[in-house]
C-alpha cells in the first residue's frame, strides 16, 4: 500500500508518526511550501496522479490539501483538523469532483484554537447534498497538535475501515 501524507503549514511528518504509517505500507511525505505555492493542491495532483497512491492523509493545511486531493485522485482520506473553512495563507482550490467514491475520515479536536472545528462542520454542512461519505470523529481530548497515541488510534481505526 502507498500512503501519501501531507504535512501542515511549516510542518513535517515526524519519525514516530512515519513509523506508525509504515506498518501499513510505503509512505511518501513531500515537503510543501504553502506560503510560496498557492497552487499546492494542483502541484500535489501533478506529482502523484501516476504514483499509484492508495490513501491520502494530512493534518491542518495538509488536511485541507488532502481533502481536495482525495477527490482529485479518487482515493480514501484520513484528515486531522483540516483547514477547510479558513486558512492563514492563500491557497487556490482546483475544480474537484463532489465525491472521491470512497470515504473521508475526519478527526476534529473540539479544543482546537487554530482550526475552528465549528467552522469545519459548517463547511461540511453546506455540502450535505453531495454524496461524499464522511466519517467524523470529534475528539474532546484534542487540540490542534495530534499526539502520537491519538494519531495511532485514528490510523488504526481508518485502516480497519478500508
Amino acid at each position: 500500500m502507498k500512503i501519501l501524507y501531507i504535512h501542515g503549514l511549516n510542518g513535517s511528518l515526524i519519525p514516530e508518526k512515519r513509523e506508525v504509517l509504515e506498518r501499513y505500507g510505503t509512505v511518501r511525505a513531500p515537503s510543501i511550501d504553502y506560503e510560496n505555492n498557492p497552487d499546492s493542491i494542483t502541484w500535489l495532483h501533478n506529482q502523484y496522479k501516476k504514483a499509484n497512491i492508495d490513501i491520502v492523509m494530512g493534518s491542518s493545511m495538509g488536511g485541507f490539501a488532502g481533502y481536495h486531493l482525495s477527490k482529485l485522485l479518487q482515493l480514501p482520506a484520513l484528515v486531522f483538523n483540516p483547514a477547510l473553512a479558513e486558512r492563514s495563507v492563500v491557497q487556490n482550490v482546483p475544480h474537484t469532483p463532489e465525491t472521491n467514491k470512497g470515504h473521508i475520515h475526519m478527526v476534529l479536536g473540539s479544543k482546537d484554537p487554530v482550526v475552528n472545528p465549528k467552522a469545519t462542520l459548517q463547511f461540511l454542512g453546506e455540502l450535505l447534498m453531495q454524496e461524499q461519505d464522511y466519517r467524523i470523529s470529534i475528539r474532546h481530548d484534542l487540540e490542534h497538535r495530534i499526539p502520537l497515541d491519538v494519531f495511532e488510534e485514528e490510523v488504526v481505526k481508518f485502516m480497519g475501515s478500508l
